[in-house]
């Protein structure tokens, strides 16, 4: 008996650290690069707390196309994934192909309404705070046009767009909003482009909704400062970016949504839906650049934080799209 014991004993002394080593399993697609200090660096951010946090295995792929979605996303099935993050809109139709093929891993993407058994996803309102934006550009607006500078032409991106322009138009309804699609998360020639082309209409405050490439937006921003041209930050709090040109960030908690969901489905709590985060739940903000605040006036931000509030409490609701 003593023998058997010993044996088995043993036997789990080898097989133990191999079980340890597998441990919770966290994959991540992003469609641009993490070096964007924005959409893509929030995510990755989320994975590397899941990974200290949680003592989770982690990885992280860029793709590049819709192909790959579906190609990582089973890879990760296959290598035994516990929880897989599709970064975006962009990738529901793959998790919900490849998610019948691997019902032990979760599969979230962040934006869209997608749901299975193991399918879910992660509404970021963000519209709430590009909405406050939009009344803080007409409000301060001398030109009374402020334009709109995007990446890929997405139904997630379109609706901060929505958001932003009833915002403006709820402070000066004659206000001109000039929305322009540069067809990339990366290219920030174009985007500077795309800019100037507002700027040269008479924008004189640009949002960006455009991950990496909103770069090349802080770039016509800031050639542009004789003008007196302000830009916005997205996803993340950009407003060191450009410390001179940017006013303000709408920001979304990235990080501490993903790892929120990560330990839901450890603890077996997970159950897949539509998981929607907002400004009252602490997870979108409007982010003031301290530098630049004493350029608006007192009763505009009165006005803002009344309006947050309203948000906040649920007696204004924000206009947004439809996904």
């Amino acid at each position: 008996m003593r023998i058997i014991l010993r044996l088995l004993l043993l036997t789990l002394l080898w097989i133990s650290p191999t079980l340890a080593a597998e441990g919770f399993k966290v994959g991540l697609l992003t469609p641009g690069p993490i070096s964007d200090n924005g959409w893509n660096a929030g995510a990755y951010e989320g994975l590397m707390k899941i990974k200290e946090t949680m003592e989770a295995k982690v990885s992280h792929v860029q793709v590049r196309s819709p192909a790959e979605h579906e190609e990582h996303f089973r890879s990760y099935g296959e290598d035994g994934f516990d929880l897989v993050f599709g970064h975006g809109f962009e990738f529901q139709d793959a998790a919900r192909r490849v998610g019948r093929d691997f019902p032990d891993t979760f599969y979230i993407t962040t934006s869209g309404n997608t749901v299975t058994k193991n399918v879910g996803a992660i509404v970021f309102e963000l519209e709430e705070a590009t909405y406050l934006l939009g009344r803080l550009a007409a409000g301060m607006s001398k030109s009374g046009k402020v334009g709109l500078v995007g990446g890929m032409e997405i139904p997630s991106v379109e609706s901060t767009f929505i958001a932003f322009e009833a915002g403006a138009k709820s402070i000066r309804s004659d206000c001109t909003v000039l929305r322009s699609y540069i067809g990339s998360w990366e290219d920030t020639a174009l985007a500077r482009e795309a800019t100037l082309a507002q700027i040269n209409r008479g924008a004189d405050f640009i949002f960006h909704n455009a991950d990496a490439a909103g770069a090349g937006v802080f770039q016509a921003v800031t050639e542009s400062k004789s003008k007196g041209v302000y830009a916005f930050g997205s996803n993340k709090n950009q407003n060191s970016e450009a410390p001179d040109s940017i006013l303000a960030s709408a920001v979304i908690d990235i990080p501490g949504a993903l790892l929120k969901i990560a330990k839901e489905v450890k603890a077996g709590e997970y159950e897949a839906g539509v998981t929607r985060l907002n400004i009252q739940s602490g997870v979108i903000t409007l982010e003031m650049n301290e530098g630049l605040k004493d350029r608006v006036s007192e009763e505009i931000l009165e006005d803002l934080k009344a309006v947050e509030e309203k948000i906040r409490v649920g007696e204004l609701e924000v206009p947004r799209g439809d996904f």
